[in-house]
């Protein structure tokens, strides 16, 4: 395998993304403009290239595992790069384990900064995953810089997966995809949490398949848009057995933003219970001001909601 230095823009980004401090401990790959700038299995979770010939790697974790963490980042330091990787993640039986993912895009130019990583999650029966995922784009150019996810997520009876996604801002477009499949008893939670401003575009599309007796799903996106950026958020839950599923949409606007929510729940079982409940609008004068009275300016007291709403 052959690595390459991390530059201090990546660095930088790796630091927010994921924590990096120099080094991650157990195991972990790091992508850097397109190719692999590290990378170390442990005993029990083994990475190797992918397969099928495709740019990405597979993540093996041994049945039973505890408590471990693997670390995935992925940066594009530069304009003109447009980086796509296949992912994929064999979660074997009873393991418990967090994935930390991430991605920051960087340009100083007018070219495009992106990246687009297609994540594919096999999760045997009993297994329960936390995936974490964080999404920020910086640099002083007029580039975009996008970054846009697929998760494609198949859950085998008595498995779970949580996934909290934050996207803290800077990209300037992101088309979030998430399909699943559950199992009976299977569990499926996301906490979705993203931010736009200026001119920003952000859309979140979930599908999910209730395949099995008492699988549920809760999906969550809270969302903050400021400026002239534009949100959607489309989900469909699909229940085919007795199951339990919830979608929320919660958004903020502020200025000239645009947020739509379009739900769809398909009921084709008589004991499938599904969910939907939106909410949007600004900020409420009663708020700001009861900040205010504790002495804090507007701008303050703005500030303290939106970090409040998201968290």
């Amino acid at each position: 395998m052959n690595t390459v230095p991390l530059n201090p823009i990546s660095a930088k980004l790796l630091k927010t993304v994921a924590g990096f401090e120099g080094e991650f401990k157990g195991a972990f790959n790091i992508r850097q403009d397109t190719g692999c700038a590290g990378r170390r299995s442990s005993e029990n979770i083994k990475i190797i290239p992918h397969r099928e010939g495709k740019p990405g790697i597979e993540i093996h974790v041994a049945a039973g595992t505890q408590d471990e963490t693997v670390f995935i980042p992925a940066t594009v330091t530069r304009g003109d790069v447009a980086d796509l990787t296949y992912n994929d993640f064999y979660i074997g039986e009873g393991a418990k384990v967090k994935i930390v993912a991430g991605c920051g895009v960087h340009t100083d130019d007018d070219l495009e900064a992106k990246h687009n990583g297609v994540h594919r999650f096999f999760i045997a029966k009993g297994a329960d995953v936390l995936y974490e995922e964080k999404h920020i784009g910086e640099g002083s150019g007029s580039g975009r810089r996008r970054i846009d996810p697929v998760s494609d997520i198949y859950l085998e009876e008595d498995a779970r997966m949580t996934m909290d996604t934050v996207q803290l801002s800077g990209v300037d477009w992101t088309d979030r995809i998430t399909t699943a499949a559950l199992k009976a008893r299977a569990k499926l939670i996301v906490r979705e949490r993203l931010m736009t401003t200026g001119e920003e575009i952000a859309k979140t599309r979930f599908d999910v398949v209730l395949e099995g007796d008492d699988a549920g799903c809760d999906l969550v996106s809270r969302s903050v848009a400021r400026g002239r950026s534009r949100q959607e958020f489309y989900s469909r839950i699909v229940g085919k057995a007795r199951c339990h599923g919830h979608s929320a949409c919660d958004a903020i606007l502020g200025e000239e933003a645009i947020v739509t929510a379009a739900p769809q729940l398909d009921a084709l079982n008589p004991d499938a219970m599904l969910i939907h409940e939106a909410a949007i609008g600004k900020i409420a004068g009663e708020q700001i001001l009861k900040l205010r009275t504790l002495g804090l300016t507007e701008e303050e007291a703005e500030a303290k909601i939106v970090e409040g709403f998201l968290k």
